[in-house]
C-alpha cells in the first residue's frame, strides 16, 4: 500500500485535526503511519503548532529535518498543515522552497487532490484513533473570540465557532462504537460553547448529554476560561457520577494589573472567588491550571502574589511556561522588559512550590481506595488514572500485580485501587 507518515505537533486539537485526516487518507487508499522517523513511507504530512515560541522552533526544525531526508532521498514529498501553515503559508514557501506544499485548515481538500484523492465530506466528522482506544478528545469548537493580549490563537484560527449539539452526539456515539469510554472535551474556551449557535452558554447542557450516551463512562473537561464561568457545569459534576470531578482552567495569573495587561476580562479577586465557589459546590474537585511568568511589566510583587495563591489554594494540578513575544499580538507592541533569566527563575520557583504542594496533596490519598481507568496492562503491571487525571499531561498511577490477581485486567476498564505510595506527581497501589 501507498504510505504516508502523518506527524503531529502541538496541543489535542491538533491531534484530533490529525485524526480526521487520517481517515480521510485511508479512505483514499493510503496507509498512515504516525510521528515515524523510520518507515519506508515516502511521503510526510506535518501538522505543526505556533502558540508559542518553543512549539514555532519545533515545528520548524521538524521540517528541517524532513527536507533535509528528502534531499538525502530517503522521502520524496514533504507537507505542511497546521498553525504554522495558517498563518505563514507564503513565508514558509519562501524560506523553505523544498517543501512540496503549505495548506491551510480550510485546504485539507486541495491537500488531498495534490495526493490524488479525493475529499469524503459525508464523512467530514469521522477519525482513526491516535490515542488508545479507550479515551478520545471530543472538539466541540473552533477558534477563539477572547483576543487575550499574548495570544496568536484568534489570528490563526479566528473567531469562536461552536458545533452543534447534534453533531457532537452523534460523533460522542461513533466514537463509543469504537470503544472509547473517557470522552475529552476540548476546545480554545469550552466554557464559551454555544453563544455564537444558541445565544448562551450550552457547555451543561453538552456535557449532560455527552455523560447520557451509552458506553460512556467519563466525560472530563479541559481549557475553561475563568471569565464568566458557567456555575450550572459545577452542578452537574456535583450531581452526575460520569462528569468527571475536574476542570483544567488556565488562570495564566492572579495579579489584578497583569490580567489587565493580558486582556483577561477578570480581575485577581475575581479568580479568588471563583476557585473557592468551585471547591465549595464540588468538594473533590481537581483543578489544573496554567500559569505564564514574565508577561511585560510583572512586577516582583506580582509575582510573590502568584506564589501566595498558588500556596493558598493548593491546586491540584499546575503548569508553569515563560512569556515569549508573539508577532501581530497586542502584548507585541508592549516592552518584554523582564529579562529571560528572571522569567526562569520564576518558573522554577513556582513548579519548586507546586512539586512540594503535589507531593503533599498525593500523600493524603495513601490509605485510600480509589476507582481508576487502566491505560496500559502489560507484564504484571498496570498504568491507570483517577477521575482526577487526564491522560498525557497528569500523574498516574503504577499498580504491580501480585501473582494472578489483575491478569484479566484490559486498558479502558476501571478498576479499584488502594493507594500504598506517593510521590511528587505519581501514586503507586495494589489492586483490590
Amino acid at each position: 500500500m501507498r504510505k504516508i507518515n502523518l506527524v503531529t505537533l502541538g496541543c489535542s486539537k491538533n491531534t484530533v485535526d490529525s485524526e480526521v485526516l487520517m481517515f480521510q487518507l485511508q479512505k483514499n487508499g493510503w496507509s498512515v503511519e504516525l510521528n515515524s522517523n523510520s518507515t519506508s513511507a515516502k511521503v510526510v504530512i506535518i501538522n505543526t503548532c505556533g502558540f508559542i515560541g518553543d512549539a514555532k522552533e519545533e515545528s520548524i526544525g521538524t521540517m528541517l529535518n524532513f527536507v533535509a531526508a528528502k534531499q538525502n532521498g530517503l522521502v520524496h514529498r514533504v507537507y505542511v498543515i497546521g498553525c504554522l501553515a495558517q498563518r505563514y503559508r507564503d513565508e514558509l514557501l519562501t524560506e523553505i522552497p523544498e517543501l512540496d506544499g503549505v495548506f491551510r485548515l480550510a485546504e485539507i481538500p486541495q491537500l488531498l487532490g495534490e495526493l490524488r484523492g479525493a475529499f469524503f465530506a459525508d464523512c467530514a466528522t469521522q477519525r482513526v484513533l491516535s490515542t488508545p482506544r479507550h479515551y478520545a478528545y471530543l472538539k466541540i469548537s473552533e477558534g477563539c473570540s477572547w483576543r487575550c493580549s499574548y495570544c496568536a490563537i484568534p489570528l490563526i484560527r479566528g473567531e469562536h465557532v461552536s458545533r452543534s449539539l447534534e453533531s457532537l452526539v452523534m460523533e460522542a456515539e461513533q466514537l463509543v462504537a469504537q470503544g472509547v469510554r473517557e470522552l475529552i472535551v476540548i476546545a480554545q474556551d469550552s466554557t464559551y460553547y454555544g453563544i455564537d449557535l444558541y445565544g448562551e452558554r450550552r457547555l451543561a447542557e453538552l456535557l449532560a448529554r455527552l455523560a447520557a450516551v451509552e458506553g460512556v463512562v467519563w466525560v472530563r473537561l479541559h481549557y475553561a476560561h475563568p471569565a464568566h464561568f458557567p456555575a450550572e457545569v459545577l452542578d452537574l459534576m456535583a450531581s452526575n457520577p460520569k462528569i468527571c470531578p475536574y476542570i483544567d482552567i488556565p488562570l495564566q495569573h492572579v495579579s489584578t494589573p497583569v490580567l489587565r495587561a493580558m486582556r483577561r476580562h477578570h480581575t485577581g479577586p475575581e479568580v479568588e472567588a471563583l476557585i473557592d465557589t468551585m471547591r465549595r459546590r464540588v468538594p473533590n474537585l481537581a483543578i489544573r491550571t496554567t500559569f505564564m511568568v514574565g508577561f511585560p511589566g510583572e512586577t516582583e510583587e506580582d509575582f510573590q502574589q502568584l506564589l501566595q495563591f498558588v500556596q493558598r489554594h493548593r491546586l491540584d494540578r499546575v503548569g508553569v511556561f515563560t512569556y515569549s513575544e508573539e508577532e501581530g499580538t497586542a502584548a507585541a507592541q508592549l516592552p518584554d522588559d523582564v529579562p529571560q533569566e528572571v522569567k526562569q527563575q520564576r518558573a522554577d520557583a513556582l513548579m519548586q512550590l507546586q512539586r512540594d504542594i503535589s507531593l503533599a496533596n498525593n500523600q493524603q490519598r495513601v490509605g485510600q481506595r480509589l476507582a481508576v481507568m487502566v491505560d496500559v496492562a502489560d507484564d504484571g503491571t498496570l498504568i491507570a488514572r483517577t477521575a482526577h487525571d487526564s491522560p498525557e499531561v497528569d500523574q498516574e498511577v503504577l499498580v504491580l500485580l501480585d501473582g494472578q490477581a489483575g491478569r484479566a485486567v484490559r486498558p479502558g476498564d476501571l478498576v479499584q485501587v488502594e493507594i500504598t505510595e506517593a510521590q511528587d506527581y505519581d501514586l503507586v497501589g495494589r489492586l483490590v
